[in-house]
C-alpha cells in the first residue's frame, strides 16, 4: 500500500503535535462549557477520535454521514445526508469536525443546515484545507494543515474507501487514480 504513495506530506508525529495544539485552543475557547463534536463520517473518524482525547472539556460525540463525492475524486456539490445526528444540538456549542475541506461546498451546506437547528455556537475544525480549491467562502475556525491541490490519502482520507488507515498524509500516485478513472470513465 505504501508503494501507491508518491510522497509523504505530513508525518504521523507532525499530525499528533498539531492535534494537541488544536485541542488546547478548543479547550481554551470553550473553557467551562460542554461541547458537541459532530464527526463527519467516514473520513474524519480518526482525526475526531484523536482530537476528542486531547480536548479537556465535557465532550458529547455525534456522527453524521454525508456524501458529495460518490466514487468521484472531486465534489459534485450535491450533498446527501446518509446519517443524521441522534440528538438535538439546540442551545449547545457545536464543533463540526471534517477531514478535509476542498471546494467548501459540502461543509458550507452542512454549517447552514446545522445552524438552522439553533445551536448556541457553531464552529468548524478541519484536519486539512485546500484553500486554492474553494468554490465558496468558508470560515474554518480550527485548521490543522493547508495542503496543495493534489490528491491526498491517509489518516482518514481515502481513495475509493482505501488508504484511510495510513498513519500519515501522503500524495497518491497519479497512475493509481488515473487508471481507475480510465477504467470507469
Amino acid at each position: 500500500m505504501n508503494s501507491d504513495i508518491s510522497r509523504i506530506l505530513i508525518s504521523n508525529d507532525l499530525i499528533k503535535e498539531r492535534i494537541k495544539q488544536l485541542a488546547e485552543q478548543i479547550t481554551k475557547d470553550f473553557l467551562g462549557q460542554e461541547l458537541v463534536i459532530v464527526c463527519i463520517l467516514k473520513g474524519a473518524f480518526i482525526f475526531a477520535a484523536d482530537l476528542c482525547r486531547e480536548i479537556n472539556l465535557p465532550v458529547n460525540l455525534e456522527f453524521m454521514s454525508i456524501s458529495s463525492y460518490g466514487n468521484a475524486t472531486v465534489s459534485s456539490g450535491v450533498v446527501r445526508i446518509i446519517k443524521d445526528l441522534n440528538e438535538s444540538i439546540e442551545g449547545k456549542n457545536v464543533l463540526i469536525v471534517e477531514d478535509i475541506i476542498d471546494t467548501g461546498l459540502t461543509v458550507s451546506y452542512l454549517a447552514s443546515l446545522l445552524s438552522q437547528r439553533a445551536p448556541k455556537s457553531l464552529k468548524i475544525c478541519s484536519l486539512c484545507n485546500k484553500p486554492q480549491c474553494h468554490k465558496t467562502l468558508v470560515k474554518i475556525d480550527y485548521c490543522g494543515f493547508e495542503l496543495p491541490s493534489e490528491f491526498v490519502v491517509g489518516y482518514g482520507l481515502d481513495f475509493r474507501d482505501f488508504y484511510r488507515n495510513l498513519p500519515y498524509i501522503g500524495v497518491l500516485k497519479a497512475e493509481i487514480y488515473t487508471r481507475y478513472l480510465d477504467s470507469n470513465g
